[in-house]
């Protein structure tokens, strides 16, 4: 496995920010984003036991959608929860509207890893 470092390589901030919403709270940092991505990776090296991080550059790129796809809504969760008071005029809509976009993100995430857990290792490699 690859050194630990703070910088996730699968999610870019900027793709991970289109699944934020416009109201995200702006205290949830990019340093943040970072680290929850960094344990999504983990995660899913270890659900699809292979090494997806130090094997990005080489990887099946249909793949490397979906990879980037779970580890920016996982993060996108995250942010959401931070400070829920940003997506709506009140509080309890806010929450509300926060939780349903938390609960689209999670549904995707169980799809996406269903894919994942019954894909072959050779399926992720460009080969």
């Amino acid at each position: 496995m690859a050194a630990y470092t703070n910088t996730t390589i699968i999610a870019d901030t900027a793709d991970v920010a289109g699944f934020m919403g416009a109201n995200v709270d702006a205290g949830f940092t990019t340093t943040m984003q970072d680290l929850v991505g960094v344990y999504t990776e983990a995660f899913l090296c270890n659900l699809v036991k292979y090494d997806i991080v130090t094997n990005w550059g080489t990887m099946n790129a249909i793949y490397k959608l979906i990879f980037s796809e779970y580890a920016c809504r996982a993060i996108a969760i995250e942010a959401i929860k931070y400070e829920m008071s940003g997506y709506g005029t009140e509080e309890g809509a806010a929450r509300i509207h926060a939780e349903d976009m938390i609960n689209i993100h999670w549904a995707r995430m169980q799809e996406i890893k269903t894919i994942l857990e019954k894909a072959d290792i050779q399926d992720f490699m460009a080969i």
